[in-house]
């Protein structure tokens, strides 16, 4: 996978703090940066094909086994005994 350097700007205070996160987990500034960005982007995408399966379910609709034929009318359904 070809890899391009950005250019980040940042406060000093964050930078600083995000300099301590990377080295506690023994990793670069620029590793850490990169696992957080592409896990944001994976999700993303996983929230996309989520939703485009839901949609197309809801546009496809359920088989409630009435073959899209209804057995009741609004009368019986409210009908009071």
């Amino acid at each position: 996978m070809r890899r391009q350097n950005v250019t980040l700007s940042l406060p000093e205070d964050v930078l600083r703090k995000a300099k301590h996160l990377a080295v506690d987990r023994n990793m670069s500034l620029s590793a850490l940066l990169g696992t957080y960005i592409l896990d944001i982007v994976a999700r993303e995408e996983q929230y996309s094909k989520a939703k485009e399966f839901s949609i197309r379910l809801m546009e496809e609709g359920f088989d409630m086994g009435s073959a899209g034929e209804s057995t009741w009318n609004r009368e019986e359904l409210h009908e009071r005994n």
